[in-house]
């Protein structure tokens, strides 16, 4: 029976890194072409009616989130980063969709949220805010390694 956890635990852990790894890819990708403001990421944020600098503002939360999934530790940034993609990815299909953009244009902010969500889904319990903390050092065991001036 304990093989069948561990084969179980071996196909989670593999799905989180395969959702996260192509989340932070998308982000970390798509952030740093944000960032460079060539003129067609210019122009494609212009036609949605954001301002110039929208998509380096942008960019640099996509880099920063892509690190912080990536990063060890850090569970409370990694909420954040979560809930910014998925801020982000909901912001962006519902702003192709106002403004008539194809569906080639609005869908595919969607297959990343989904991919980020199957990354929250099956992250390790070490990567969960809700993660148990360490056990605290007992009192006595501090009060043992001092010697006594009795």
């Amino acid at each position: 029976m304990h093989g069948l956890e561990d084969a179980s635990m071996n196909k989670k852990m593999l799905g989180y890194w395969a959702f996260t790894g192509l989340t932070a890819f998308a982000m970390a990708g798509g952030g740093l072409m944000n960032a460079s403001r060539s003129p067609e990421i210019v122009a494609s944020y212009a036609s949605l009616g954001y301002p110039d600098y929208m998509p380096v503002l942008i960019g640099v939360w996509k880099v920063l989130a892509a690190v912080a999934l990536l990063a060890p530790g850090f569970a409370r940034i990694k909420e954040w980063a979560y809930a910014g993609i998925g801020f982000a990815m909901t912001g962006a299909f519902i702003s192709h969709v106002v403004v008539g953009d194809p569906a080639a244009k609005a869908v595919p902010p969607l297959f990343v949220l989904a991919f980020a969500i199957g990354s929250y889904v099956l992250r390790p319990a070490s990567r969960r805010l809700d993660a148990p903390a360490p056990e605290p050092r007992r009192a006595e065991a501090l009060t043992d390694a001092v010697p006594s001036r009795a």
